[in-house]
């Protein structure tokens, strides 16, 4: 399975151009979505939501947006990966709902949601410290997509290169609520990937004993 993993690492690259003629299965799309789901986030909170786009006006629309990146409109599905804002603050009352998804007494639930709000003061101090936050979480959910795609012999290439507001605008986000941290195309590669290039593991890897 070690090695299985690691082919999945070698195999996986920034695909710049997608077969057009090929599509992801829904069982395929739903295995990757499943993926992100599991995720880990910070506190459990899970703040994060995936829009998931086959629409093609749509993604040429979004691609105009984007650098004009090919990649946004040859993928199969391209899927808008959001942090959330609103949903992490405790006022809205859903970090008190997910810690008590275990459970457990009133006292140990207002420690948590305590040692949270105070934790978080700072980050959780305005929207733009919010989304920074939020969207880090995000990021863990969208490489385990990356990954398992890849382990499937499909397809990825994470894009940060869009205008944030035109795309949320686009979108009708409330951006309140959620704030897209990245572009995530799926699909199958035309060309072969050129060769992967990474540092040395000696060079970024220290051992303390």
């Amino acid at each position: 399975m070690k090695k299985q993993f690691l082919d999945a690492m070698d195999f996986r690259h920034a695909c710049k151009k997608f077969d057009e003629t090929k599509k992801i299965t829904d069982e395929d799309m739903n295995y990757i979505l499943e993926v992100a789901r599991k995720s880990p986030s910070s506190f459990g909170m899970e703040a994060w939501k995936f829009l998931v786009i086959t629409n093609q006006a749509l993604k040429e629309e979004l691609r105009k947006a984007s650098w004009n990146q090919g990649q946004m409109t040859s993928c199969s599905h391209l899927v808008v990966v959001l942090a959330g804002i609103e949903s992490v603050k405790p006022s809205s009352g859903i970090p008190e709902k997910r810690f008590n998804r275990r459970d457990m007494p009133q006292e140990k639930l207002d420690m948590y949601l305590g040692l949270y709000a105070s934790h978080l003061e700072k980050t959780l101090s305005d929207d733009h410290e919010t989304y920074s936050w939020t969207a880090r979480q995000a990021y863990i959910a969208s490489a385990n997509m990356m990954t398992a795609a890849a382990f499937e012999g499909i397809d990825s290439c994470p894009i940060e290169g869009f205008e944030k507001e035109r795309v949320e605008t686009i979108l009708d986000l409330d951006t309140t609520k959620y704030q897209v941290a990245m572009l995530l195309p799926f699909g199958y590669r035309v060309e072969e990937q050129s060769e992967q290039l990474r540092v040395p593991l000696d060079e970024i890897v220290e051992f303390i004993e």
